[in-house]
């Protein structure tokens, strides 16, 4: 088992943000993997050095970031990316009569490539470093609405291929999550406006330089480590992006 520690105490009441940080290096290292269950609060108190109220204040903060989940009588489980729950928490797409639907995913493109400086600054890596690079196509009611750019570091991604990638049988954090050890628990978000591509014309059934919504996304993982940068441009025509509310529904 890991050993990792935190420092003496803190003052001005910042101890249990030492432990949250030590229990995210935990699970950054791979130590409780998610849908497993995490050691006893006494235990965790006992390993960190402090007592059960301040480990308690640190595993609800991380029980509201979503990272960990209480189950009454069972313990505190590491979150997955599960369909049902989780979806709705990065998919933000809905029919104008607010109808929301799982989206039909077409792997358009994929290759290894090199980072452009935008997609180095945004993912945290040098200019010129190993990426993959894969477009998605997003069918909604039968019709395709939203076409998707995505960059992500070889690095975090060792052994990626088309064909994983193509077969994947869950959703794409999912993946990440079963394949690469990769939890998504936290995004960042922008929305413009950007011109229709050649490929996005084509797609989507819209004139070439025709105005779309785009969303530009950064995925992270524990202690905010970038691991996907995503490009997103929706045809508004028919459907719409609603931001995140506080109570929202998750992905």
């Amino acid at each position: 088992m890991s050993t990792l520690a935190i420092n003496p105490p803190a003052l001005g009441g910042t101890r249990y943000k030492e432990v949250k940080s030590a229990i995210l290096a935990a699970l950054s290292a791979g130590e409780w993997k998610g849908g497993e269950c995490i050691p006893s609060e006494k235990r965790l108190a006992e390993r960190f050095g402090v007592s059960i109220g301040t480990l308690r204040k640190a595993i609800d903060e991380l029980c509201a970031e979503n990272i960990l989940i209480r189950h009454q009588g069972l313990g505190t489980f590491v979150s997955m990316h599960q369909r049902d729950r989780h979806f709705f928490r990065f998919f933000r797409v809905v029919r104008r009569d607010g109808d929301k639907a799982y989206p039909v995913v077409t792997l358009l493109d994929f290759r290894k490539a090199r980072a452009s400086r935008e997609a180095a600054a945004a993912l945290g890596v040098e200019t010129g470093a190993r990426v993959f690079q894969f477009v998605n196509g997003l069918a909604l009611h039968g019709k395709t609405v939203l076409i998707e750019h995505i960059s992500v570091p070889e690095a975090h991604f060792p052994g990626l291929t088309e064909a994983k990638l193509r077969n994947r049988p869950n959703t794409l954090y999912n993946f990440y999550q079963d394949g690469f050890g990769i939890n998504v628990v936290e995004t960042d978000e922008r929305v413009s406006v950007g011109l229709a591509s050649e490929l996005e014309s084509a797609k989507l059934g819209i004139a070439l330089g025709a105005p779309l919504l785009e969303i530009r996304r950064v995925a992270y993982s524990y202690h905010r480590s970038a691991v996907e940068l995503r490009v997103s441009r929706l045809n508004t025509e028919e459907y719409e992006y609603i931001g995140a509310t506080s109570g929202a529904d998750e992905k």
